[in-house]
């Protein structure tokens, strides 16, 4: 990533919880850029820099995920993770939003761009699907509540971090250095992942295909080439069930676009929101 950008992290409190965001400044309209499941802000790195170029970029940690705080009881419903993304940009007092979600962010993205309409200018779906896999999600509210795994070095916790799918092209060198931004060092010595383990466990997502019609900011679908979560059938349907969509494929990428092809992403979005 270009060397003269240099994010600064801020926190923000908001319905309660202390949120952190990665404020890479820049010029233009604000962008906020959220994260998949089980992941964090640092997802957007390889893309910031270049989105900044003609936004003023925020990449948000979503609650229970980063250093952002857990809610208490879990609150992970799509409702919550959309009024939570509604009082930071009050709280930041933004204007002409642009929204960029990727994966799970891009589900939160769409729930939120349809019931809160005022809050954002456009709207950004990165390699998202509006359906939910109820099957899997029944499955992992099954499993019996665990605490959070803690490993005894930094090591054997970076040997445990793996992308969902793994497919991408993404190098070693960067995939290390989002897995140690995701995990922290505990007063005991031992690591652990900054996520919380009842995200998964309780997360309610709805399905947003009755949504999308409702959302009437202008949308870019985009989808990596190669997606084993979005396929071009899916996302040219969403293009023609959103009032106003445009969709993109970047070639030779995966459902991780942000690693994969950060520069044609961030071009791709810095294009079509001129």
């Amino acid at each position: 990533m270009p060397a003269a950008r240099r994010p600064r992290d801020r926190f923000v409190t908001v319905h309660g919880l202390r949120l952190r965001y990665r404020d890479w400044g820049g010029d233009g309209h604000p962008l906020l850029a959220l994260h998949g499941a089980v992941a964090h802000a640092h997802w957007w790195d390889p893309v910031a820099p270049h989105l900044a170029r003609r936004f003023r970029v925020l990449a948000l940690d979503w609650r229970g995920h980063g250093r952002s705080a857990w809610p208490r009881p879990p609150a992970y419903r799509s409702q919550d993770f959309a009024a939570e993304l509604a009082g930071v940009i009050d709280a930041l007092g933004l204007r002409d939003v642009v929204v960029a979600g990727h994966s799970m962010g891009g589900h939160n993205a769409m729930a939120f761009s349809a019931w809160y309409p005022d809050r954002l200018a456009r709207l950004v779906v990165v390699d998202a699907r509006p359906h939910v896999n109820y099957e899997r999600l029944r499955a992992l509210h099954r499993r019996a509540p665990r605490p959070p795994t803690d490993f005894p070095s930094l090591a054997a916790a970076l040997a445990r971090f793996r992308l969902r799918p793994p497919e991408t092209t993404a190098s070693p060198a960067l995939l290390r250095e989002i897995g140690r931004a995701g995990v922290v060092r505990l007063p005991s010595g031992r690591w652990r992942y900054r996520f919380d383990p009842a995200c998964e466990q309780t997360r309610m997502p709805v399905d947003c295909w009755a949504l999308l019609p409702r959302i009437t900011s202008p949308t870019l679908v985009v989808r990596g080439e190669h997606s084993t979560i979005l396929d071009r059938d899916v996302a040219e349907r969403m293009v023609k069930t959103l009032p106003s969509a445009t969709l993109a494929e970047i070639p030779g990428a995966h459902h991780h676009v942000t690693f994969d092809d950060p520069r044609a992403l961030a071009d791709t979005i810095g294009t079509w929101a001129r």
